[in-house]
């Protein structure tokens, strides 16, 4: 299957029943992250599980938050080189970036509004680490 470079988040989630509708949860993280803003309108594509043990599998969230085969892998390598735009500053006052379909990268020391270059030293599922090399860039 291709993943458009428009993707923003991907995630599990249960479809419930409310009332005369059907509700998906966004999880927070993706909200937190700046993936998704509460009140904007957004498409949504839904697929298939098959083979994953279906609807009401408890571990529903586990292929999208691991990185495994059957979620998206992460954008950058432990050691990758990257210029990018410090875009926000998180809760910790580290400085936020966000590169090919909003994947996070996490720039201590960085500030708002400043280009630099990093290089990637720590790679989670959701989020990398990224020292700062160059500055003004």
């Amino acid at each position: 299957m291709e993943i458009s470079d428009e993707l923003l988040c991907l995630f599990s989630a249960e479809v419930r029943e409310n009332g005369d509708d059907y509700v998906l949860d966004v999880p927070r993280r993706e909200v937190e992250t700046g993936s998704v803003e509460p009140g904007e309108t957004y498409r949504v594509a839904l697929i298939s599980r098959t083979g994953e043990g279906g609807a009401g599998d408890s571990g529903a969230d586990e292929g999208a938050a691991t990185g495994d085969a059957g979620g998206p892998q992460p954008p950058v390598e432990p050691g990758e080189m990257r210029y990018v735009e410090i875009e926000d500053i998180g809760k910790q006052g580290d400085g936020i970036a966000r590169v090919e379909r909003g994947y996070v990268i996490i720039v201590p020391g960085g500030e708002v509004g400043e280009r630099v270059k990093v290089e990637v030293t720590e790679v989670k599922s959701n989020f990398a680490v990224g020292e700062i090399v160059e500055e003004g860039v």
